[in-house]
């Protein structure tokens, strides 16, 4: 909920949840969005309870909701292996290559990164 991917991952959950219950997708994309804003607090402040708080409460909600609707288990696979793809190992796969010469710099990161220069 914290990185880039995040539109593409709330666009995707809001619609599968409007195929299952249409009267409640509105409400989950606020959620998601009070969600997102909670987890970056969360993560600013190093605090890992209230972030593994809020992983268990969506883990739950999605859990009740194929509970409700089996049928939307592929949808919901695809939107996961979209924003976040695994290696046939099961875990993130990051491929980086970078080459630099003379007084070339290469800044490469599997996730955020923060550069500060004089």
């Amino acid at each position: 909920m914290a990185t880039d991917a995040w539109q593409r991952t709330r666009e995707g959950v809001v619609a599968i949840w409007r195929r299952v219950y249409p009267e409640r997708a509105d409400s989950v994309a606020g959620e998601l969005a009070q969600t997102r804003d909670e987890l970056l607090a969360a993560r600013s402040g190093d605090d890992a309870q209230t972030e593994a708080e809020l992983q268990a409460e969506w883990q739950g909600r999605v859990r009740r909701l194929l509970l409700a609707d089996p049928n939307i288990a592929e949808e919901l696979r695809a939107l996961l292996n979209e924003v976040s793809p695994q290696d046939s190992a099961g875990g993130n796969a990051v491929q980086m290559h970078a080459h630099a010469t003379g007084n070339g710099r290469v800044y490469q990161a599997g996730r955020d990164q923060h550069i500060h220069e004089s």
